[in-house]
Order: structure tokens, then C-alpha cells, then sequence
């Protein structure tokens, strides 16, 4: 019996320009064909800009991880064909359909469990499942297909590496905003509002009114949420044409393209071909104002301060700031929501209130201030600017060793493990907050300063002097209240929390890992 409530599968893998001109030619023929044979079409499922072959790790019902194509349309088409909602499949060709064996053979189940075979038929003869004939070509055509995926996939993949080693753009996908649609020209208008927004992030923008720069910290600089909306105000266009939000703002500054830099995979692996928009060092600087924003869309509303800087004694999980009981009060509890124990909490306004009388009578001891001034002047972040040039050249050099087989693949891979751990932690110190909250802290008066201070504020500056705290138990039989010496610094050599025989507090080193 010929279908009757068939369904018409259209696919195309690649619609950047999202005109689905691909599947709409699909369906021209394909409807020509049901016509022909006389099927009558129920439904039309489009899979557009889809790929039937990459495959990504998803979670199976079982819980388990594994690597699938992700089809959801072609999953509802499985489990209506499946049901008896619909009595046959037709589509342009066989590779439209299937170019990944699991999927194929997912289809043919569902096909070989009815008797007669549920009809599968496409436009260029391709795919047919009627005899075991049928269905033995289908699988050859399909491993075909997926070698030669493959094949493409490999290749794409090695004329990416050449073009970045070159530091060439790599095509495809959206035009970067600042530059012409191949990437390599700058245009004028666009790198005026990356600069102005670098500028505003910075807090050093010169078009500010006086009214409007009285009410911005330059140690802060200005909101995300407050450049876009001025931006939207100004009817200032996107490269897409979308509003301006937090994430487009912090994208146009942020990327690296616009330091004339050329990535690949998230790494920057050298020099670009195009002309930088914004110096190197403006770059850094905007990516570190960012970074060291908790949250970039609520920055420096952090309440609970001593998140991240307090653990469990118990099980080693970071403690954070939850509501405790009714009358309680706030605490850091080992939330057991976040894997920890919930054995361990403490009062949180009065944990706050000694951390910080301990950060501040250290703070009055010139040998720590010293020690911290130093921390906070540029040098360290000149030399780790210096270091982190040297081994991105590094990288650019090694895979051009490899490329031109002058050393193994297991050689490449472990040289280039040893050097990205290097350019890891010289990027840890250049975004790191603490350098520029130090050098506003400790000009003036350090307590004035310090109570100026965001919260998250606050924590990096403690972080900056001790690696953090481990929470003591609370023993219900000799403790009474809030008992400061629950609370005992992780570096062993640190002595924060003990007395000396006169009360005073013992001095302790700094932590310079920041």
C-alpha cells in the first residue's frame, strides 16, 4: 500500500546566510516525486544548517556519555515512523538522510519491523531499504559518505592550523566588528566604538560630560550593561543587527583579533596578518578589568566576601555564604548542594568581622606592607607579559615543526603541554585583580581604602596575603558563641590565627601567589 501520511525530510548541513534555499529546492523535487508515486506527504521536516555527520558527547537515558549526532528532528521522524503516525520516509538522497552509520541503522530497525517494510524512497535513487539488496547498498554508501567526511574534515582542520600558523584569518562565520567581511581591513567607524568602549571599561573614556565622569570610578570603570545601552541609545548597529547586551559589548573588546592577535582553538598562537585595533597592552588591561568582575553582568555584588576564601576542615570543600536558621543570622555552611558535607558552617558577619581585623592589623606592619607594594607594582606583570610573548612563539614555532615532520606527534604533544602550562599561569597573573586593588588599597589610608571596597574586593586582597582559611569543628562542649581560632590558615607556615603570649597578632608571610 502506498503511503498516505508520508513524512518529507529535508536537510542542508551549511545555511549561514539562514535563506534555506538548499531545503527549499528539496522540496520542489521531492514533492514532484510523491507526486509521481503517488504518496501523499503529511508532514515536511526540515533539518536546516544541521550536520548528519559531526558528533558531539551527549548523556544517555542510562547516564552513561557518548558520542552521537545530535538530529532531534530526525529522532521525531524515527519515533513517528516508529508509532504508525507516519507510514514512510522520502528525501532528496541518501546522504540528506543518514551520513553517520548509527543513524542509518537506527533507521533500518524501524523500517525492517513492520511487514511489509515501511517504504523509504529519495529523489536521486540513492536510498531505498525495500529488499536486504537495498539495505546492504545503503550501508556501503553510508560508510562511504562518512569517510569522506572525514577526508574533508581532516583536511579543514589542517588548512586551519597552516592558516593561523601564518596568522591569516581563518574564513567563515560572521565578520569580526572593526573589520571588513574578509577580516584584514579596518573599518574606521567600527574601531572608533571598540576604542570608546575599551575606554569606558577602563574608565578613562574623554567623551564623558563632567556630570557623567563624576559618577564613574576609574578603578572600576563603567558597566557592561551601561556602554550597551548607551550604544542602543545611540543607534549604534551590530555586525548582526541584534541589540547591544553585556555579552556583544564584552565580545567586540575582548576577542583578540582586535590586539591584531591570531588564535587558534582559544589560543593565541602569534601575530595576525591584520592591523591591530587596540595596543596589546589596552587589550590586556580591558580583559583583566573584565575578569576580575565576579559576575560580569552583576559586578562587585558579591555579599558574602569570604566565599572561596573559606574551606572545610572535614572534607575539603570551599565553604559559600548561604541564610542560616531563623535568628541564625547568614553563615558559610559546606553546602551538601555542592558536594560538600554539611558538617561545617560558621556566623558569617562575625567570620567577616575578624578576617578583616586580621587583614588590617597586618596591614599596619610596614615589613607586610612592603612586601605587598612590591606585589603590586608592575613588574611582575611586565615580566609575565615578556615570558607569555616568548612561549606563544614558542608554540607558533613548534607546530611548524611538526607540520613539516621535523618532530613526532608524541613529541609536539608533550612540548606543547610543558609550554602551555607556562602560558597558563603568565595569563593567571596578567588578568589577576589583585596588582591593581593592591596599588588603590595601600595609597592613603589602608583602613579608609580597604572599607571603600567592593566585597569582591575585599577577597582578592585577602587572598593576595593568605591562601585562605580551613574552618574548625565547633565543639559543643567547650565552645560557647563565635570562637575565632575555628579559623586556621591553609599555609602551614601562616600563623594568622594564633596569639602570641601578649594577645598580639603573629606575623605571617604573604602569600605571593596572589
Amino acid at each position: 500500500m502506498k503511503p498516505s501520511r508520508a513524512v518529507l525530510l529535508l536537510r542542508i548541513s551549511d545555511d549561514k546566510a539562514q535563506d534555506a534555499k538548499g531545503v527549499g529546492r528539496q522540496e520542489e523535487d521531492g514533492r514532484v516525486l510523491a507526486d509521481r508515486l503517488g504518496w501523499g506527504i503529511a508532514e515536511v521536516v526540515i533539518e536546516n544548517d544541521t550536520s548528519a555527520y559531526k558528533r558531539r558527547r551527549i548523556k544517555l537515558p542510562d547516564g552513561t556519555t557518548a558520542l552521537r549526532t545530535v538530529r532531534p528532528w530526525f529522532r521525531g521522524i524515527i519515533d513517528k515512523l516508529t508509532s504508525g503516525e507516519r507510514d514512510g520516509l522520502l528525501a532528496y538522497d541518501l546522504d540528506r538522510v543518514a551520513r553517520d552509520p548509527r543513524d542509518l541503522e537506527d533507521l533500518i530497525d524501524v523500517v525492517e519491523s513492520r511487514d511489509p517494510r515501511i517504504p523509504v524512497e529519495s529523489v536521486t535513487g540513492s536510498l531505498r531499504l525495500a529488499t536486504d539488496a537495498d539495505v546492504t547498498m545503503a550501508r556501503v554508501m553510508v560508510a562511504i559518505a562518512n569517510k569522506s567526511s572525514r577526508d574533508s574534515s581532516r583536511r579543514v582542520a589542517r588548512k586551519h592550523v597552516q592558516l593561523a600558523q601564518e596568522g591569516k584569518p581563518g574564513g567563515g562565520g560572521f565578520r569580526g566588528y572593526g573589520y571588513d567581511r574578509q577580516n584584514l581591513t579596518v573599518v574606521d567607524t567600527e574601531a572608533a566604538i571598540v576604542r570608546e568602549i575599551a575606554a569606558r571599561i577602563l574608565g578613562r573614556w574623554d567623551g564623558y560630560t563632567p556630570e557623567q565622569a563624576a559618577t564613574i570610578n576609574p578603578a572600576a570603570g563603567e558597566s557592561l550593561s551601561s556602554i550597551a545601552a548607551d550604544l542602543e541609545r545611540r543607534q549604534i548597529p551590530t555586525v548582526t543587527g541584534a541589540r547591544w547586551n553585556n555579552r556583544s559589548v564584552r565580545s567586540v573588546v575582548t576577542k583578540a583579533r582586535v590586539a591584531g592577535l591570531r588564535t587558534h582553538k582559544d589560543e593565541v598562537i602569534g601575530e595576525a596578518t591584520w592591523p591591530a585595533i587596540l595596543d596589546r597592552q589596552t587589550w590586556e588591561d580591558v580583559c583583566a578589568r573584565i575578569a576580575e568582575r565576579v559576575d560580569p553582568e552583576r559586578s562587585g555584588k558579591l555579599k558574602r566576601w569570604l566565599t572561596g576564601v573559606f574551606g572545610c576542615s572535614l572534607c575539603g570543600h570551599m565553604l559559600t555564604g548561604a541564610q542560616g536558621k531563623p535568628g541564625d543570622g547568614p553563615r558559610y555552611w559546606c553546602a551538601t548542594t555542592k558536594g560538600g558535607c554539611g558538617k561545617i558552617a560558621i556566623n558569617a558577619e562575625r567570620s567577616e568581622a575578624e578576617v578583616q581585623r586580621q587583614i588590617l592589623e597586618l596591614l599596619g606592619q610596614p615589613r607586610i606592607l612592603e612586601q605587598l607594594r612590591s606585589l603590586s607594582t608592575a613588574e611582575h606583570t611586565a615580566e609575565a607579559r615578556k615570558e607569555l610573548a616568548d612561549d606563544e612563539q614558542q608554540l607558533k614555532e613548534l607546530a611548524g615543526m611538526w607540520a613539516r615532520k621535523q618532530i613526532t606527534f608524541p613529541e609536539f604533544a608533550e612540548a606543547r603541554s610543558i609550554i602551555n602550562a607556562r602560558v597558563t599561569a603568565s595569563r593567571a597573573l596578567l588578568v589577576s585583580a589583585a596588582p591593581r586593588i593592591l596599588r588603590s588599597l595601600l595609597v592613603g589610608d589602608v583602613a579608609e581604602n580597604w572599607e571603600r571596597l567592593e566585597p569582591a574586593e575585599k577577597r582578592e586582597v585577602t587572598l593576595a596575603i593568605v591562601p585562605g582559611y580551613d574552618v574548625l569543628p565547633f565543639d559543643r562542649e567547650t565552645m560557647h558563641g563565635f570562637d575565632p581560632s575555628r579559623l586556621r590558615p591553609c599555609d602551614p607556615q601562616s600563623e594568622v590565627a594564633e596569639k602570641g603570649p601578649g594577645g598580639q597578632l603573629v606575623q605571617f608571610p604573604v602569600n605571593t601567589q596572589g
